[in-house]
């Protein structure tokens, strides 16, 4: 029995080993994309008034934008955030402390790695909290699965990779369901643990400053616990419903000086690319993102005869995991040690999906289109991937079942790490290798910007043109504002001081501009640019080439 009980948790740390080397391991691989970039400025405790505007910039200069800023506190970091961004600031004002540790600094590791280490270290602790989360709701060894599961899900490594908020809500809201696990088990032993209540509303209270839809895992909760206590309220004493209602109300109230900065974000323009259009897309999307939690091989900028093969494994694999779950989850429902933890994460999990649609279908925002918005019910589903394949007493289950979801699991997130996988949106590094396609010519970058989103997509493919052009080799960059329209670009092109080359490659950024729309000529200062047409490419905004002399 001990030695039993010390190879499980060898086997749990080992767990957690393997699942913080995927995190670490190539943590500064990937240049920065665009909301990476709205983490570094705010986090470092920039702006977007630090970055010039409407003026030509050697690129050189960029080290300034992105240098470390050590007298700003958190309320002012929240006080950028409320009117540059729409975001809540607990994660920044984190990040920005945890920058200035000497063995995480941006001066020994580099920007991205001191960037993105913290967010890594999150999804490490939530492969603990999810087996904390198990060994309460169901069996250590349905701890163990989970923790795995999430140890090696390409969904998981993905995002604990990306300098955002993200693994540290999946992290908070594990931690709420243990709390809320420990509770509905008290309510139906009559118990009630203050100190149990305390953790549960303080993990709320915190979840509520790291991302909005926080606010959908605490309402799944609380729908599910007071379903719970409705079909037991003859049971249940007074003190019960008091606990809840106390909690609601301090949940609620602790969020009530950040609730007016909430609801100017709400129509802020930062949000206008999740308007929905295809009423079928949040259905296809929404599986989708399933399939990404349990695999994810390379299908982007693949061959298509490639790209056909690898997405019929992954939905075959996937189609075989769901029978797999779905067979562990009907034991789990009908044994009566597992149903009530079972429901109590079904519902919190359809509660999200529900609230989810709602977004989508009545305020007309599709959330669904980005996969990392499901981070929201992904604890409860690791938790309950984990506990159905703990399950071995069920006709034709495959002896190893478990292992092959955890293998394919690892293959895919050393695909992800290796960028292969989960490819980074925008692709700031093969803009910037086909930017650079004549090394020795000067390079001018021109980014026409409507709104904060454009100047930081610009930013990001200006860090990953730093890192790969010649020192010696003169590189410009430029963000002129195109409000009402693109001749305001080309006229403050015209006006602008040009780099001191007779030869210079002017790239224009133009998001929403069609290829015919870019002019034939464009004036820069004392030279003409004449429209490369071999030159134009689009990953997901358009850029062009003028050559000019």
């Amino acid at each position: 029995m001990t030695n039993s009980k010390h190879f499980h948790y060898f086997a749990l740390i080992a767990v957690i080993l393997v699942g913080g080397l995927l995190r670490f391991w190539h943590l500064d691989l990937k240049s920065f994309w665009l909301d990476e970039i709205i983490t570094a400025l705010f986090s470092l405790g920039r702006n977007y008034n630090d970055v010039p505007l409407n003026v030509v910039f050697p690129v050189e200069d960029l080290s300034q934008i992105f240098s470390f800023k050590a007298a700003l506190s958190c309320p002012q970091i929240a006080a950028n955030l409320a009117t540059q961004s729409v975001h809540p600031p607990l994660f920044f004002c984190l990040l920005h402390s945890w920058v200035q540790i000497p063995c995480v600094s941006i001066v020994d590791r580099g920007l991205v790695w001191s960037l993105r280490s913290l967010p890594a270290l999150f999804g490490v602790a939530a492969i603990a909290a999810i087996y904390w989360l198990n060994a309460i709701a169901f069996s250590r060894s349905a701890g163990l699965v989970a923790a795995a599961f999430m140890a090696v899900s390409p969904f998981a490594v993905y995002l604990s990779q990306e300098a955002r908020h993200y693994t540290l809500p999946i992290l908070l809201i594990t931690l709420s369901l243990v709390g809320l696990t420990q509770i509905q088990k008290d309510l139906v032993q009559h118990k009630l643990r203050y100190f149990t209540w305390l953790g549960w509303i303080a993990v709320n209270c915190l979840g509520f400053y790291t991302h909005y839809f926080f606010i959908l895992a605490f309402v799944a909760q609380v729908v599910t616990l007071l379903a719970l206590m409705y079909s037991r309220r003859r049971s249940l004493s007074r003190y019960s419903f008091l606990a809840i209602a106390v909690s609601i109300l301090v949940v609620v109230a602790s969020f009530i000086p950040w609730l007016l900065a909430m609801l100017s974000h709400a129509n802020r323009s930062e949000t206008t690319w999740l308007s929905q259009s295809n009423p079928i897309a949040p259905i296809y999307q929404t599986l989708a993102s399933w399939v990404l939690m349990l695999i994810a091989l390379p299908v982007e900028n693949q061959p298509w005869w490639i790209a056909i093969v690898v997405a019929l494994v992954m939905i075959l694999f996937s189609i075989w995991s769901a029978q797999l779950i779905f067979r562990g989850l009907k034991q789990l429902w009908h044994s009566p040690k597992t149903h009530l933890s079972t429901k109590m994460l079904l519902s919190f999990t359809i509660i999200v999906l529900l609230e989810m649609f709602v977004i989508v279908y009545f305020l007309g925002r599709d959330i669904t289109i980005a996969p990392r918005y499901n981070f929201v019910y992904y604890p409860s589903f690791c938790a309950l991937v984990g506990a159905s394949l703990t399950v071995q007493n069920f006709k034709f289950q495959l002896p190893n079942a478990k292992y092959i979801v955890i293998v394919f699991g690892l293959i895919s997130s050393i695909f992800v790490v290796n960028n292969l996988a989960f490819q980074k949106p925008f692709n700031p590094k093969l803009v910037a290798q086909n930017m650079n396609l004549e090394p020795t010519i000067p390079l001018m970058m021109v980014v026409g910007y409507e709104t904060y989103q454009d100047v930081a997509l610009g930013l990001s493919f200006a860090l990953a043109l730093e890192k790969i052009r010649d020192d010696r080799i003169p590189t410009h960059l430029a963000f002129f504002a195109r409000s009402p329209g693109y001749e305001f670009v080309w006229q403050k092109l015209s006006t602008s001081l040009s780099p001191d080359a007779t030869q210079l490659n002017l790239w224009v950024v133009a998001s929403g501009l069609r290829r015919r729309a870019y002019p034939p000529q464009l004036t820069l200062s004392n030279k003409q640019c004449a429209i490369d047409t071999t030159q134009h490419y689009r990953i997901g905004i358009p850029y062009q080439l003028y050559r000019c002399n």
